[in-house]
């Protein structure tokens, strides 16, 4: 007696391409677009889903995490300072105080509980998907124009691939140093970013959480996009103000959409 029910191979074919385009139709306009899957991005998406709300992750890599998955030096751990422990508290992460006011925790069990509760709150996520450009409509950002990531390394002959528009009541750039959203609009002349400073923590991660914020009509900066906007301090690998500015991403979204919707 077989353990598994028996299908034909299409019909798995067939429910992966299905439920994908699917929920590509569907997430084809939503209410926020959230560029980058690192512990910012994942944080805002956390914080601004369980509701009515359309939230989409589109993350260039093949997997959510960024760098809150690696820790420090490759070496699998990550700090927090003080109050940022209080989310591994929410998460259900055990941690360690090294220090006072410096804890240290497991960064894969940090990362996929993050993840995790994310795709509790019904975040959708766009994989291997990269930001080529960006929707603007009478002075405010309606959307992020993407594209597959793995044309970005094949000969330009053959990765001629017209890119598809997402549209968004907000989008938020959570791209870490690369600051990606915000330097569409650097490019066309419409903001400046200063690019990152180097490292200073204690300066670092109380200035990225003050700034975050709506750097454009209908463009929020969070983690260390924020950073590389403003010309802040670097951090380095200590996390919490990545997961708090992102939650504050979250928190001035849902504020902004129950203001005044944009689309």
């Amino acid at each position: 007696m077989p353990l598994f029910h028996p299908v034909d191979e299409k019909d798995i074919t067939r429910a992966i391409a299905g439920s994908f385009l699917r929920q590509l139709g569907e997430y084809a306009e939503s209410d926020v677009v959230i560029v980058g899957g690192g512990p910012s991005g994942l944080m805002a998406g956390r914080e601004l889903s369980g509701g009515d709300l359309k939230v989409l992750i589109v993350e260039r890599n093949n997997y959510p995490g960024g760098g809150f998955w690696i820790g420090g030096y490759f070496m699998n751990k990550l700090t927090l300072r003080s109050p940022a422990q209080e989310v591994l508290d929410e998460l259900g992460v055990p941690y360690e105080k090294y220090t006072d006011g410096l804890y240290v925790a497991d960064a894969p069990h940090a990362c996929s509980k993050l993840i995790a509760s994310a795709c509790d709150a019904g975040v959708k996520f766009m994989s291997l998907t990269q930001l080529e450009d960006i929707v603007l409509r009478e002075g405010k950002v309606g959307g992020v124009v993407v594209n597959w990531s793995p044309i970005a390394h094949l000969p330009r002959e053959i990765a001629a691939l017209d890119p598809v528009p997402l549209e968004a009541k907000l989008v938020i750039d959570a791209t870490g140093h690369d600051a990606s959203v915000a330097r569409k609009l650097s490019e066309r002349g419409i903001i400046e970013i200063a690019g990152e400073g180097a490292m200073w923590v204690n300066a670092s991660e109380d200035a990225v959480v003050e700034r975050t914020g709506e750097v454009y009509p209908g463009l929020i900066v969070c983690g260390m996009a924020v950073a590389s906007v403003y010309g802040l301090p670097r951090m380095g690998p200590t996390f919490g103000a990545m997961l708090l500015s992102g939650r504050r991403a979250g928190e001035l979204a849902l504020e902004l959409l129950q203001k005044a919707p944009l689309i």
